[in-house]
């Protein structure tokens, strides 16, 4: 379903980062561990279709993804990309509802109501659909991400440290979340972290060198 082979990336000035292949099932989970410094992050931007690497290709779904123009390369990442980052992301302006509609909007799909509401429903904040995201908890607000990375029903999630500054019991919360939400609508997800205290959570595992 992913599949990554003999990538590397270099920042000006820098060494160039070779990164293991990875080559992920559907359906499957894998756990990215990597100290500061060691291009985790810049490895899930890879993956995502953010940064073109120097060497190497990426597929997702048989699609060589930097193959693509830059338009389709951003419609297809709205409709097979799911990302989470360590920090919620949303346009304040709008309310949660309206984030993943526009969410949908980008990807090219239609917008349906019926799932938002059934996304935000199953992840506990239905009621706050109608809610600026500023007015939600910061566990509220990692919920609605969680809901508008799946929101089109994306065959991979890609999450970066989503759990760094939380303390263990909110750890386990959101790893827990994570794995049962995207095993719920049949997607793979991919965690980059420095966290070791998730990695009982993940059979599958790679360490990033320093």
């Amino acid at each position: 379903m992913l599949v990554s082979q003999n990538i590397s990336y270099t920042y000006p000035k820098r060494e160039a980062i070779s990164y293991p292949d990875i080559r992920l099932s559907d359906q499957q989970d894998l756990l990215i561990l990597g100290h500061s410094g060691s291009g985790k992050t810049t490895l899930l931007h890879i993956l995502a279709g953010l940064l073109k690497p120097i060497h190497g290709e990426v597929h997702i779904d048989d699609q060589a993804i930097y193959t693509l123009s830059a338009s389709e390369l951003d419609q297809y990442r709205g409709k097979k990309i799911g990302m989470i980052f360590q920090q919620a992301f949303f346009m304040n302006a709008i309310s949660v509802f309206e984030n993943l509609a526009w969410a949908m909007h980008l990807a090219g799909n239609k917008i349906d109501e019926n799932r938002i509401h059934s996304l935000l429903t199953r992840l506990n904040i239905g009621p706050h659909a109608s809610h600026l995201p500023s007015r939600l908890s910061i566990g509220e607000q990692q919920r609605a991400s969680i809901a508008r990375a799946l929101v089109n029903k994306p065959a991979i999630i890609l999450a970066d440290e989503p759990t760094s500054a939380l303390d263990d019991h909110h750890t386990e919360q959101v790893i827990e979340l994570l794995q049962e939400q995207t095993h719920l609508e049949g997607a793979s997800l991919i965690i980059v972290t420095h966290d070791a205290r998730i990695k009982k959570h993940f059979s599958n595992q790679i360490t990033l060198a320093s």
